[in-house]
């Protein structure tokens, strides 16, 4: 598969009602909703041309979301379906010419040195499922239409990464100096000349012990890594929100403090409603238990009266998943649904489905999950100023009409 392309492939959804509905938003008004519905309009950008046209909504060169109805059943999200979210352009496509050249420098470590994809290969391999997502997907749902993409739930997947545990590569160095309480990673894309470096940088810290489960990825779902995605090497931080997975990785660095670049010093912050993004507000890290339904949807009409299968995904972040509750009464009454296909371990989603027999009128289909911990789904969302971690089953239920 190639990285980029410019095959003909741009055919959109004709119609912004067809494609709010198809996003479960069919009621969603206003500004943020008046960009969803321009978004559907908008080409592939060349370094993702080779992605399905027909299962991704463009909002913008650098953001694209998996439409809710192209999920499907199965578990793992196929690579050209799968969501995109630069903060950046991404690079030209001529860094994978020679995949194997990439290198990598590595501080924070007793032997600090660069090392090149070529020998990061040498030093172990392990394969990983995880649930990538954009701390903003659920954003759309927000009534105070915060700044950014209205995203649905698109601005998520559940992938297969390869590479090499992070913790071999720490090893491989002498192991980590004293003082090492962050794991930084920074992006290699171009920067933009004339401004100051840390206001774009792409460079975010998590907390070190997120190493244990870090991988230096160079493969997703079974082929080299694109560039859509951070290829030719991504730092993988599972668990953690997509901002926090850094593509075309370039440092490593394990620092006694956080990252002075703004996307972390006041970027993805949970700040209150009103206030303004300071360092010393909550980060944007690991990501909580969270679910919705992907079918059925309101997309194709009404349904006809009898039995149905409710399905949709569920995962708990660092956490697996304990189990699924459905409601098909907009959370009057629950039902446990079963977790179906395979458990791909604590970082993937599972899938479940629930049977059910409809009659005519208008139900409120809602999930509600639960992780290994006993922690519960929340009803409501956090409000903040970014409208970041939206994990709220009200707001991802689904209206659909049976007739």
């Amino acid at each position: 598969m190639k990285d980029s392309s410019t095959l003909p492939r741009r055919h959109v959804l004709v119609g912004s009602a067809a494609a709010l509905s198809a996003l479960g938003l069919a009621g969603w008004t206003g500004s943020a909703g008046a960009q969803q519905a321009a978004a559907v309009t908008k080409p592939l950008p060349a370094y993702a041309g080779w992605k399905s046209s027909d299962a991704l909504i463009v909002h913008s060169s650098g953001t694209l979301e998996t439409r809710r109805s192209a999920f499907g059943t199965s578990v793992i999200t196929p690579s050209n379906q799968l969501y995109v979210r630069n903060n950046l352009p991404a690079p030209d496509a001529a860094i994978l010419d020679n995949r194997d050249a990439w290198s990598v420098t590595v501080e924070g470590v007793k032997n600090p040195r660069s090392l090149t994809l070529a020998e990061l290969k040498t030093l172990g391999v392990e394969t990983v499922a995880t649930v990538l997502q954009c701390s903003g997907n659920g954003r759309g749902f927000f009534p105070s239409k915060p700044s950014g993409t209205p995203w649905s739930v698109g601005a998520a997947g559940c992938v297969v990464w390869s590479g090499v545990p992070l913790r071999n590569v720490v090893a491989a160095l002498g192991g980590l100096t004293d003082g090492a309480a962050y794991l930084t990673g920074t992006g290699g894309e171009k920067l933009p000349e004339g401004v100051d470096p840390l206001s774009v940088l792409v460079e975010r810290s998590v907390p070190v012990k997120a190493m244990d489960d870090a991988l230096l990825a160079w493969e997703m779902n079974g082929e080299p890594l694109s560039l859509a995605h951070g290829g030719p090497l991504r730092l993988v931080v599972p668990g953690y929100q997509g901002v926090n997975n850094i593509k075309y990785v370039k440092r490593v660095a394990f620092t006694s403090a956080q990252s002075q670049a703004r996307i972390m010093s006041h970027g993805y912050r949970m700040s209150p409603p009103g206030s303004k993004a300071s360092p010393d507000q909550p980060s944007v890290w690991e990501m909580g238990v969270k679910s919705w339904i992907n079918g059925p949807l309101p997309d194709k009409g009404a349904l006809k009266p009898g039995q149905v299968q409710v399905h949709g995904v569920a995962f708990g972040g660092t956490r697996g998943i304990k189990g699924v509750e459905v409601s098909v009464d907009g959370g009057k009454t629950w039902q446990a649904a079963k977790l179906i296909g395979p458990d791909l371990g604590p970082f993937a989603w599972r899938q479940f489905a629930l049977p059910v027999r409809l009659e005519a009128g208008t139900h409120v289909l809602a999930s509600r999950a639960t992780d290994t911990a006993g922690n519960v789904q929340a009803e409501q969302r956090e409000e903040n100023l970014g409208g970041y971690n939206n994990a709220s089953w009200r707001d991802h239920a689904v209206t659909v009409t049976v007739a």
